[in-house]
């Protein structure tokens, strides 16, 4: 028993023990959390002084108006300055108790009732920050966006954050509610270039008097400030009736109006109360609206409020020509035979994605409206997709070369009904063909067949490396020739052709270089150059699209004075019409079509190649454009047309039968065509003389299958002909003759036989020998005596005639027995025998 109590004792000794040593640690802990809590709120608290003591001062200039942003154009020279030219102010008795209640309600519903800061807004946001991250929500209140737009960057920073908080504290000590209410209404920007609502209303509603806005109009125009250019009514009509419709819900929840006056408003069409005005101010707006866009997706910063300079890519000549050609000018070269058709042009830098220009279509209400250069998901792409999808993943994967064979021999079967195929759209089949003659005219079957072969995982990552989105499992075999989920704008369709024209790296397009901040800070925002595709794939793809633009279905757009390539593009029912072609310099796509939901054919299925050739033509003006230089990797192979694997030509394939192509290096055919060989020499030839009509007549036989022509020649004379015999005139006697003959193919005259030779010796003409003349002897005639007499005298002898034949030629040194006498006749009955005509085997 005794033992039972001594331990019970020492347990209870050695817990109390345990407990006093868990009380000393528990104390420590709570001592350092609290030292460390201590600490941070020092700390912090130091830091947030810090923040407020560097807090910039109240100026009220900077409180009317906003900070104006800089735009600058690709050789620093300033071309707008946002916040200066466009800009109405009004008073707040001026506004009607409808807009008052429609901003508050949306944008700080406890406005009246703060102190500049709202604490319950800011607890709920710091909850939101912790839970989703920093900057994830914010907490501002108008006086505090009237501080940001007036002093501040928009950096999601704790130090901006702080300052803004202390500022708006200031802010509103300073001024009463109803100022900083109409500081902030003359201050925002509203979209299409409209700063403050008095502005806004006139843009967009041509309402000068605000007592006059709608509660519908209201509701837009309090809605706009949080995205204005993702809310303008004029280029997303639809965004501004969900927005609309949200700012009613609000006025709702706060009492502002009642329900049945939010489904009256509701009911309004947007378009329908739009009456935009015309006015504008401010130049190269469809430029300008890719700049702001930029500027906001990479820094968050906003052109129009922040006082930025932003330094941009844009070619003020080319942007010039580009709203020309989309202009209703009576200089415009380009002929719209359809008004309501529409256009976006996109120009880059080939080398650099640098944007030139941006052409953001026809008619556009105040130069801004829907940018059909870039915004949204874009257009299909019809044929121009090929060289991306097709082709040009077939070349890097499969080292295709530019003659690769594919059977263009029938429909393209896509599903199990019938009449489910892909055609052609000449509704033409042309057999076995290179993919360079297919990509020239545009032809459905072997692009369909050459992406079968690639597969759609290796083209969907080739042509997302050029700046598409493809998602392999929903590519199609369809989107060979341009689907469904081929839709892109003229602005990714630009950056991918440009990949070909710049060896293979791809830039993705930018607007602008760099932007430097309020506080001097500044932040390069150029793309950086990624390596797409081989130099190789590049060129090879680049010289098959020079066949489209110089003989295919590309020719108006070529600029002949240029080395250039590009490529066709029109989808079903001529609905978009497409052309993306390039140089060495620049780089131009182009869309032409009508606005969506309206798929009715375009009539002028050439008027994008139009605008094309008139644009690229423009910029080119001048401007030194060397061509394309072919990579050590790639090789120019004469191969034997239809040879399939490719062959080699041989040295006798007809010149018509050859054609260079281009093979990446180390992928060449090696072997040669044995199709075509050394012509067949003639045989059986024979010749022989016709005394009687001084003619060879000539005569040989031929066995070969080729289509040829003969050459016969003797000596330094030659003649042809298609016959198997000739004549041969004019023959000289007593010569003898060596003829010879060889074919020749009519496809080509390189290809000739061995010659055959026969020889004909041509006897002289024989000469009749004159027999002599019997002499007859005279009678002795009497002298007569009276003639004798009168000669008695001695007469003087008479000389010899000159020239006389039958005289002796006194100056001959020739005795006379030794003058010459007649050749021996030829015996006729023993002519001089012909010698043998040769043995005319064939080798």
């Amino acid at each position: 028993m005794a033992n039972d109590s001594q331990s019970r004792a020492a347990r209870r000794k050695q817990q109390s023990k345990s407990k006093k040593k868990n009380k000393s640690v528990f104390k420590k802990v709570i001592l350092i959390i609290g030292i460390v809590f201590l600490a941070s709120v020092i700390g912090i608290g130091g830091l947030f002084t810090f923040y407020i003591a560097t807090a910039p001062d109240l100026d009220g200039a900077l409180l009317s108006d906003p900070a104006s942003s800089k735009i600058y154009d690709m050789d620093e020279e300033l071309y707008a300055d946002l916040g200066t030219e466009k800009r109405t102010k009004t008073s707040y008795t001026d506004l009607p108790e409808t807009l008052i209640d429609a901003v508050l309600a949306t944008e700080d519903v406890r406005f009246f009732e703060h102190s500049g800061i709202d604490l319950r807004r800011i607890g709920a946001a710091v909850l939101a920050n912790v839970t989703d991250g920093f900057g994830s929500e914010g907490a501002s209140t108008i006086t505090q966006q009237v501080v940001k737009d007036s002093f501040l960057s928009t950096d999601k920073t704790i130090k901006r954050k702080v300052q803004e908080q202390w500022i708006a504290i200031q802010l509103d000590r300073e001024y009463s509610k109803e100022e900083i209410l109409e500081m902030y209404l003359n201050k925002i920007y509203y979209g299409s270039g409209a700063y403050g609502v008095a502005t806004a209303a006139k843009t967009y509603f041509s309402k000068t008097d605000l007592s006059e806005l709608t509660l519908a109009e209201s509701a837009i125009l309090a809605g706009l400030p949080q995205r204005p250019s993702a809310y303008d009514p004029t280029v997303n009509p639809d965004l501004t009736q969900e927005r609309m419709e949200t700012v009613l819900n609000l006025m709702v929840r706060h009492g502002k109006i009642t329900e049945e006056e939010a489904e009256e408003a509701k009911a309004v069409n947007v378009e329908d109360v739009l009456n935009v005005s015309v006015e504008q101010e401010t130049p190269y707006q469809a430029f300008i609206q890719k700049v702001a866009d930029e500027v906001e997706e990479k820094t968050g910063s906003d052109i129009y409020t922040d006082g930025l300079e932003v330094y941009t890519t844009l070619d003020p000549v080319a942007q010039e020509e580009v709203e020309l050609v989309l202009s209703n000018s009576d200089e415009n070269p380009i002929d719209f035979i359809e008004e309501e058709l529409q256009s976006g042009i996109v120009v880059t830098a080939t080398n650099t994605g640098a944007i030139r220009a941006i052409g953001g279509g026809r008619n556009r209400e105040n130069n801004n409206g829907w940018n059909y250069a870039y915004q949204g998901d874009g257009r299909q792409a019809g044929s121009a997709i090929k060289p991306i999808l097709d082709y040009g993943p077939a070349i890097e994967n499969l080292n295709w070369s530019t003659y690769q064979q594919i059977n263009d021999d029938a429909p393209y079967e896509i599903g199990n009904e019938a009449g489910d195929t892909i055609n052609n759209w000449n509704n033409k089949f042309q057999g076995w063909m290179s993919i360079r003659y297919a990509l020239q005219w545009s032809l459905n079957i072997p692009a369909v067949k050459t992406l079968d072969e690639v597969g759609t995982s290796q083209a969907a990552d080739f042509a997302n490396g050029l700046g598409f989105n493809y998602d392999e499992t929903n590519l199609g075999i369809t989107e060979a020739i341009g689907g469904a989920e081929s839709d892109v704008t003229p602005l990714v369709m630009a950056g991918a052709y440009s990949a070909f024209g710049n060896e293979g790296i791809y830039n993705e397009p930018y607007a602008v270089t760099k932007v430097v901040y309020d506080d001097g800070s500044s932040e390069d925002l150029k793309s950086e150059p990624v390596a797409a595709m081989s130099d190789s794939t590049a060129y090879m793809i680049t010289d098959m699209l020079k066949s489209v633009v110089q003989s295919g279905t590309g020719t108006v757009a070529n600029v002949s004075s240029i080395p250039m390539a590009g490529k066709t593009g029109t989808t079903d029912n001529d609905a978009d019409i497409w052309f993306a072609g390039y140089s060495t310099n620049y780089t131009v796509s182009v869309w032409s079509g009508y606005p969506e939901g309206n798929t009715r054919p375009v009539q002028d299925t050439k008027i994008s190649q139009k605008l094309f050739n008139h644009v690229m033509s423009t910029i080119s003006a001048g401007v030194s454009t060397p061509d394309f230089e072919k990579p050590s990797s790639v090789v120019e192979v004469k191969v034997e047309k239809g040879s399939n694997p490719a062959k080699l030509a041989s040295a006798y394939t007809p010149s018509s039968q050859i054609v260079t192509e281009l093979f990446k290096k180390g992928h060449e055919p090696e072997a040669t065509s044995e199709k075509f060989e050394q012509l067949d020499p003639v045989s059986s030839l024979s010749a022989s003389y016709d005394e009687d009509a001084n003619l060879i007549d000539v005569s040989w036989d031929y066995n070969g299958d080729e289509d040829v022509t003969f050459q016969v020649s003797t000596g330094s004379n030659s003649t042809t002909t298609d016959n198997n015999e000739l004549e041969i005139s004019n023959i000289e006697r007593g010569t003898s003759y060596t003829i010879e003959v060889i074919a020749i193919s009519k496809d080509d005259e390189s290809n000739v036989s061995e010659a055959r030779t026969v020889e004909v010796a041509v006897p002289a003409e024989e000469i009749e020998e004159e027999e002599p003349e019997e002499e007859v002897e005279e009678e002795p005639v009497e002298p007569d005596p009276e003639e004798t007499e009168e000669s008695e005298e001695p007469a003087e002898p008479e000389k010899p005639k000159e020239n006389d034949d039958d005289q002796e030629n006194p100056d001959s040194d020739k005795p006379k027995d030794e003058e010459e006498t007649p050749e021996t006749p030829k015996d006729p009955d023993n002519p001089v025998p012909t010698p043998p005509e040769e043995d005319e085997t064939e080798e």
